[in-house]
């Protein structure tokens, strides 16, 4: 595609036309890093945004904290192995008439334990993986739930950044077009003097001027909220020490539909998002109803419970045997089944059926959604992509219409009118054609949140 020439660029808020020059207020300079401007690429954009936009980093963050929840209901699953230490001090009795001392429960005025226990639970939930399942399709489905959140960031990104770069051309077309305003005004002024046109033509040229200066003006003012729109993403610090590079001309081409059908079908994380959150509310419903079945409790301990912190001791009530060995273990075994809970574990399998139920239809509404995205997206972009063509051709009859209607009248065969008109006829179609490549990059950029990167 061909881009059109452009007059070079002014500094910001200077204008070439007469009037004085507005001073927008800008973010502090000590603010940002000095030196030269840093160029940024539409790629570089997106690499600062990810770091800095607070949306993403939140899906960042839900991602980990998914991959974390599987991790844990993976451990939950397995056996806990656990040391403890303990001494146990019993009030004795006077003159020591009870060696064991006051509480029946010990066997001695002191007790040391030293243990290590084994921890298992065993329940439906063990034998069907059910929770574990769960943290993996809800891992999965942050997982996917962080690329919508990369996509649409992409279009976030995308629209400022060609929002500047519009606003830039768009600035290089007001300063032209005040130039030539200003240049018409001079050219009338002096006819006038030499008698050749009437008054009402220098009228109309310093209308034009003036006209075009507050479009200027106000040219500058988009840029420069479009800068700082841009800098908001990129920068932490609103840092507005850089420059984009326009390439606006240089998209990537548009697949044929069959392809971008097939590209939806196959990776679109909505649907992928939706379908585990499905698989996860399946798996609810299965630990809901894993809670009517009986659980076993399985402690297992082994170490010494002792009156002296070692491997051999005296028992206080069979001192006669001397020394005796302190290693030993004990196991417990803790069965537990439901009886009546007041329908409490009913209500919580009627709440995971009906969160399943709700999981389907978004599944659901969440393939016909893609369907209408993908028809729209593709028609948006088809159409920005002509009109980008054609807006194209628009401008360079405008530029051409412009320069000859400027010699016809200093020929004297044409009005100060047609070459106003020829004026705002090459502003309006410049800014147009400016308009339709942004909304063509914007409308890539909103495609491939469907079918992802082409």
């Amino acid at each position: 595609m061909v881009a059109l020439s452009a007059a070079p660029r002014a500094q910001d808020g200077q204008a070439t036309t007469s009037g004085p020059p507005i001073q927008l207020a800008r973010p502090d300079a000590s603010s940002s890093p000095g030196g030269a401007p840093v160029v940024i690429t539409l790629a570089d954009a997106l690499q600062r945004a990810k770091q800095n936009d607070a949306t993403f980093q939140t899906s960042v963050a839900d991602a980990e904290i998914a991959r974390e929840d599987r991790v844990q209901a993976k451990a939950a699953l397995l056996p806990v192995i656990t040391n403890t230490t303990q001494f146990l001090g019993n009030s004795p009795t006077p003159n020591n008439v009870v060696p064991n001392g006051r509480f029946v429960s010990l066997d001695g005025v002191r007790m040391y334990r030293e243990w290590g226990v084994a921890h298992q639970e065993l329940s439906a939930n063990t034998v069907t993986l059910a929770p574990l399942r769960k943290a993996q399709a809800s891992e999965l489905a942050a997982q996917a739930k962080l690329e919508v959140a990369a996509r649409g960031l992409v279009v976030t990104v995308t629209k400022s950044y060609y929002a500047l770069v519009g606003a830039e051309r768009k600035y290089a077309t007001a300063q032209q077009a005040s130039q030539q305003a200003a240049r018409f005004l001079e050219i009338t002024q002096q006819q006038e003097r030499l008698g050749q046109v009437a008054r009402s033509d220098v009228v109309k040229a310093e209308i034009q001027s003036r006209q075009q200066q507050q479009a200027f003006r106000e040219a500058t003012l988009a840029m420069d909220a479009a800068r700082l729109a841009l800098a908001v993403l990129l920068s932490p610090t609103l840092d507005e020490n850089f420059t984009v590079v326009d390439d606006l001309g240089g998209g990537p081409a548009l697949p044929p539909f069959a392809d971008v059908r097939a590209m939806a079908e196959r990776g679109n994380p909505d649907v992928r998002a939706a379908s585990e959150a499905l698989r996860a509310a399946a798996q609810d419903v299965r630990a809901a109803k894993n809670a009517f079945y009986p659980s076993l409790i399985v402690d297992a301990v082994y170490g010494i419970e002792a009156n002296e912190f070692a491997l051999h001791a005296v028992n206080a009530d069979k001192s006669e045997f001397g020394p005796l060995p302190t290693l030993g273990y004990f196991v417990t075994l803790n069965l537990s089944v439901p009886v009546w809970d007041w329908g409490g574990l009913r209500s919580k399998l009627h709440q995971s059926e009906s969160r399943a139920r709700q999981a389907q239809v978004a599944l659901t509404q969440s393939q016909r959604q893609l369907m209408s995205n993908l028809y729209g997206m593709y028609n948006e972009a088809l159409t920005a992509k002509s009109a980008v063509e054609n807006l194209q051709r628009v401008a360079e009859l405008a530029a051409e219409s412009l320069r000859l209607i400027n010699l016809r009248y200093q020929a004297g065969e044409s009005t100060a009118l047609e070459v106003v008109d020829a004026q705002n006829t090459f502003v309006q179609s410049r800014n147009a054609f400016d308009d339709a490549g942004a909304r063509y990059r914007l409308a890539l950029a909103e495609l491939q949140t469907v079918t992802g990167s082409f």
